[in-house]
């Protein structure tokens, strides 16, 4: 069974000035798969099911609170899959049950093994023990970004985005953006907001996109899964105004950073920006049991 392609909706935000916003809502692909994880796993998956794998087995990485290892597990359970997540930071192992994501994770069916921080850096070695322990594997990368995820990107686009003058996404590994520069029309802007303080990016997205029709902006407020108090306001008032979900580390900051521009008139009179959703939103649950435990406002649900 292959994972298939969905159409999406694309809402406008209504604003007071002469430019058109949009969002499209990527995050309503699927309950659990959501978003641009969806798009990113779509072409590993199939490519790797193509080849008849006899116990199909798929491994990838990621953080305590990760979308990514949360969507590979929802994936796996989706369609008969067996799943791990390789999760950074071994403090975790005697304490996972406690986190939202994990939890959630290994309900839909994922294993774990917990490696230190030192040990998750060096993910190529990590790599290699894994295929020799498990040669049948499918060892997808953290956040899912490699060449196939960049080319699942694609289906973020459509007829109907080659109108926008704008495509803007939250970054986090650079798939998402690479894939949109790399299959945008000629004279569309990509501007990429910056969730991570990471000056590799730029000749990351080069590298997979093989275009330089985008910009990176930083967005990350902090540091990556930094929650501002400003940033918390922001998704209760968008939420509130427009009946929209964001989640607090990627469309949070994004459209909080797009807004701050639309002020700054960035943007040229007559705009067309589509911002896409790209999910996340079950790190919303962790992020408040945080913000609980420091006393802070909440994110409304």
């Amino acid at each position: 069974m292959k994972i298939p392609t969905f159409s999406i909706p694309i809402i406008e935000i209504p604003l007071q000035k002469n430019i058109q916003l949009f969002l499209k809502r990527e995050d309503l692909i699927h309950p659990k798969i959501s978003g641009n994880k969806y798009w990113k796993l779509f072409y590993n998956i199939n490519s790797y099911l193509d080849q008849n794998p006899e116990n199909p087995f798929l491994i990838t990485f990621g953080g305590a609170f990760s979308n990514h290892i949360a969507a590979t597990a929802a994936l796996g359970k989706e369609f008969k899959l067996k799943t791990m997540g390789l999760i950074r930071g071994e403090e975790i192992q005697e304490k996972w049950q406690e986190n939202p994501t994990l939890k959630l994770a290994h309900q839909n069916g994922m294993n774990f093994r917990f490696v230190t921080r030192e040990e998750y850096r060096d993910k190529d070695s990590l790599t290699q023990i894994l295929l020799k322990e498990f040669p049948e594997a499918l060892i997808v990368p953290e956040g899912g970004t490699n060449e196939l995820a960049v080319e699942g990107i694609q289906f973020m686009l459509d007829s109907y985005t080659k109108s926008f003058d704008y495509l803007c996404t939250a970054v986090g590994t650079g798939g998402t953006i690479a894939g949109i520069s790399k299959f945008a029309e000629e004279n569309q802007q990509v501007l990429g907001f910056k969730v991570v303080d990471d000056d590799s990016l730029y000749n990351k997205v080069i590298e997979l996109s093989k275009r330089n029709n985008f910009k990176l902006l930083e967005a990350h407020d902090g540091g990556y899964g930094k929650i501002s108090d400003d940033n918390i306001r922001f998704i209760n008032d968008f939420k509130e105004k427009y009946g929209i979900q964001l989640d607090p580390i990627y469309t949070g900051k994004m459209m909080k950073k797009i807004f701050e521009l639309i002020e700054e008139d960035y943007f040229p009179e007559g705009s067309k920006i589509l911002a896409f959703h790209t999910g996340g939103l079950q790190g919303i649950f962790g992020a408040n049991e945080m913000l609980k435990k420091q006393n802070r406002e909440l994110i409304k649900l």
